[in-house]
């Protein structure tokens, strides 16, 4: 009281109302933004996941949301639509002339058709195929055909480090653009992202024309980092491709002694599927740069072989959860076996489904994943999969001469695939991947001869193994599998 009696009554401090106007600011955007993820989710775990979270814990769930939450590259979509016309001329310019080179759907093994309509573009015979088994004839023979190049090189991945290999990749790709060939390099912002400026400046000052993917780039993609450009393209006059799982880094030769031997496995075309790998190329170009490449869309037979191809990118600007389906198709399908070899090995309900299906139909089902972690939650999360498909026939070997990388299935003896998409749900819904599917029996018996070595160097999983762990370890393996959806 005063010295006139007056009864002072305490104002509310401006810091409480500021508290109470944030409190409600997230409730707000939390039921908001559980309004977008319930419309635009892809999953319906998914969903509820995210509509619980935002709305109970908001301040947390939130900015997570906006960073981690979405699964449709809207930007990259809108950018095709803008210039649909110019796209799709393109690509009926690719496929028509490509069209001679088309395999007949009759042809084609059950276990790929459905590739042909999720591409949109049919198998293509008239190509020579290599496989290139690790780093060192990976990149021998990238190297040969960069040199060999005499109009352009499409030069596309998702980690480009300056150490020694890298180094040695850019010497030859400056080479070739001093001597008047044309060069594009193009690259992931987050995988390179200690790529130094100096780097890129070589290249551009040789005449090399250099883009980062721009993931981030276009309204609603401004604090999107969880998309990738997880693809590894190298195209050479329209007439050559490569693709695999290999990035370029020296841990990909075997020289980090933190992982040893390194596991990867990468294919050579020749022929006019090469095609298939330049137009996804051409459209991330543009993408990146918003001008379109002037390339030769003359398909090239290969004088050493007629092997059907079929190059298939996919990625969360697809309308349909394109890699998942191919992956799904393929596993309902296949008669006497599925061998899969993937580094991250965190699949979803329909895949590990089909695996399991397939395993009590008496499918010889095997799945090579790393003993050796590099990402310790999809390592652990992988523990539970086993645990839950044991009993099924599905057999997991755990490979134990240093890390593996390399992304392989083989279905049966004529389809097999080589590319960059892993069995987990980055790739099936986050990355842009792309995969070459093979419909050849003397291919198929390469890579069946590959696997076989490699599962000779692999640890097969016991029946009872994961309950013998601490309980510890397998609360983390459970913790692991609630996150896959982000990993």
């Amino acid at each position: 009281m005063t010295e006139n009696n007056e009864i002072l009554v305490p104002k509310k401090p401006k810091r409480r109302r500021m508290i109470s106007a944030i409190i409600i600011l997230f409730h707000v955007l939390g039921l908001l933004s559980s309004i977008h993820a319930i419309m635009s989710a892809r999953t319906e775990q998914g969903a509820v996941a995210w509509a619980v979270s935002l709305n109970t814990i908001p301040y947390v769930a939130v900015p997570a949301y906006w960073v981690l939450g979405r699964s449709r590259f809207q930007g990259y979509v809108s950018s095709r639509q803008d210039e649909m016309d110019e796209i799709a001329g393109l690509e009926q310019a690719a496929i028509k002339q490509a069209l001679d080179y088309a395999l007949p759907m009759d042809q084609i093994s059950p276990a790929a058709r459905a590739a042909v309509g999720l591409a949109g573009l049919p198998f293509l015979r008239g190509n020579s195929l290599e496989l290139l088994i690790d780093g060192d004839t990976t990149f021998a023979s990238l190297l040969k055909g960069i040199d060999a190049a005499e109009e352009y090189i499409l030069f596309q991945f998702f980690i480009v480090h300056d150490d020694e290999i890298g180094r040695q990749v850019k010497a030859h790709l400056v080479k070739k653009a001093q001597a008047g060939v044309r060069v594009f390099f193009l690259y992931d912002e987050m995988g390179s992202h200690d790529l130094p400026q100096a780097y890129m400046d070589d290249l551009r000052q040789a005449g090399v024309e250099v883009y980062n993917f721009h993931t981030q780039k276009g309204p609603g993609n401004r604090f999107q980092i969880n998309f990738r450009n997880h693809r590894k393209i190298v195209v050479v006059d329209g007439k050559e491709a490569w693709v695999g799982g290999l990035n370029v880094g020296d841990e990909y030769l075997g020289r980090d002694p933190k992982f040893g031997h390194w596991r990867d496995t990468h294919m050579r075309i020749e022929g006019p599927a090469a095609l298939g790998a330049q137009l996804s190329f051409a459209e991330d170009w543009y993408w990146a740069s918003e001008h379109w490449l002037d390339l030769s869309w003359n398909p090239v037979p290969s004088e050493d072989g007629d092997i059907p191809v079929l190059i298939l990118p996919t990625g969360p600007a697809d309308e349909l959860e394109t890699a998942n389906l191919m992956f799904v198709h393929a596993i309902n399908s296949a008669q006497e076996r599925i061998w899969i070899a993937s580094p991250y090995f965190v699949p979803d309900r329909p895949v590990i489904t089909a695996l399991q299906l397939a395993g009590l139909r008496g499918v010889d089902v095997r799945i090579l994943i790393p003993d050796t972690p590099d990402h310790l939650a999809t390592w652990l999360a992988a523990f539970s999969y086993f645990d839950e498909s044991a009993s099924t026939g599905v057999d997991f070997y755990r490979y134990q001469d240093g890390f593996l990388h390399q992304k392989v299935m083989l279905v049966d003896d004529e389809v097999s695939t080589v590319g960059t998409a892993n069995f987990d749900n980055r790739s099936f819904r986050l990355n842009f991947e792309i995969t070459a599917l093979v419909v050849d029996g003397d291919f198929a018996a390469e890579i069946e001869h590959m696997l076989e070595a490699d599962f000779a160097k692999s640890r097969l999983m016991q029946p009872g193994e994961y309950d013998t762990k601490p309980w510890w370890f397998r609360f983390a393996v459970k913790l692991a599998r609630l996150t896959a959806p982000i990993q």
